[in-house]
């Protein structure tokens, strides 16, 4: 008798997990899309730590750029990476909360455009602004462009 039970038992749970394959199956292939034609997953996209930072002219060429990484400490190319991060960190990740430094610039008329895409401190950031010219830049965004 007790191995009647035991074996209803077992048969009420394959038929429950056979009846709930679908729904699984339909869940995984909308979490993990497919690739046309190939059937097979279509691959995470790979996210890069930190920052990325470019500055460029006006006909908006890449003049330079460097990857700013700021965990666990401040590091990569940057070359006042610590310095950087510190900037960033008192401006809450926000690139336009950087503090100006006082001072001058000519009015000659030079834009420079500058991007900073990434995360920063698990933040994402998508920031970008033209300045009138590099003098302006530098003071507005301190270390974080000095590269």
């Amino acid at each position: 008798m007790h191995t009647r039970t035991f074996s209803r038992r077992v048969a009420g749970t394959l038929v429950a997990a056979v009846a709930a394959l679908p729904l699984l199956t339909a869940q995984s292939a909308a979490a993990h899309p497919l690739a046309p034609g190939t059937g097979r997953p279509v691959p995470e996209p790979t996210v890069r730590p930190g920052l990325l930072l470019t500055v460029s002219d006006a006909r908006h060429t890449l003049v330079r750029g460097v990857r700013l990484l700021c965990e666990p400490v401040p590091h990569g190319r940057h070359p006042r990476a610590a310095e950087a991060c510190a900037a960033l960190d008192r401006a809450g990740g926000d690139p336009a909360a950087l503090r100006a430094a006082p001072g001058f610039c000519t009015l000659r008329y030079a834009p420079v455009t500058v991007t900073a895409e990434g995360t920063h401190r698990g933040k994402h950031v998508s920031w970008r602004k033209t300045y009138p010219n590099a003098c302006a830049m530098q003071r507005a965004t301190g270390p974080l462009f000095a590269f």
